[in-house]
């Protein structure tokens, strides 16, 4: 089984925010600037639709009024969360981690936690959305790097010889090149993050 991640770079004040935030317009924004997304996303989860869970757009419209949510459909929030980011943000390439199979992830973090760079792109694939929000049984997962990380893993990585990176697999490194692209653009905008959402 393979799985994917899916980065946004996005003013999450903004987006955590939008969250129980009652903003009709918002709503209505993202429901037409995603018409065609939210309509595949309901044909995908069609069996789970007919079965309770709420459509990707009620979905939004519970996140953006606070509720009420089903924590049995918890996974379908999750998406609603992850609209919004895209609604808020930039998406980012995600070419090295889309797919992915068995620990591509740990092996990445390996290598960054050996040139020194403290992020780590397991934040992505273990964590969880905002604890406003009920939790998924099992997908999206969900993390971030703030812009302090973002900030520190670039100076940890300008710090690292030739030497240490031609030390890695040439994958792992095209990865975690990647991964400091990411935080290079979310230092380029003061305040903005890395969310990544893991599938």
């Amino acid at each position: 089984m393979s799985y994917s991640l899916s980065l946004y770079l996005v003013d999450l004040e903004k987006a955590r925010g939008a969250i129980g935030s009652g903003d009709d317009k918002l709503r209505r924004m993202i429901g037409g600037r995603f018409k065609t997304t939210i309509a595949h996303a309901d044909e995908w989860f069609d069996s789970e639709i007919k079965a309770g869970a709420p459509t990707r757009y009620d979905a939004i419209r519970a996140v953006i009024d606070g509720g009420p949510y089903d924590a049995a459909y918890g996974f379908q929030y999750g998406y609603a969360y992850q609209t919004i980011c895209q609604f808020y943000g930039r998406f980012l390439d995600n070419s090295e981690f889309s797919p992915f199979r068995g620990d591509w992830l740990e092996t990445v973090d390996q290598g960054l936690a050996e040139l020194g760079i403290g992020v780590r792109v397991t934040d992505f694939m273990y964590g969880t959305v905002p604890s406003e929000l009920p939790p998924p049984d099992h997908l999206p997962c969900y993390g971030e790097w703030s812009p302090k990380e973002c900030a520190q893993a670039v100076t940890e990585w300008d710090a690292t010889t030739k030497e240490q990176r031609d030390a890695l697999d040439e994958e792992v490194l095209m990865a975690i090149e990647s991964c400091v692209g990411w935080a290079r653009e979310a230092q380029a905008r003061p305040g903005w993050s890395v969310a990544g959402f893991g599938f």
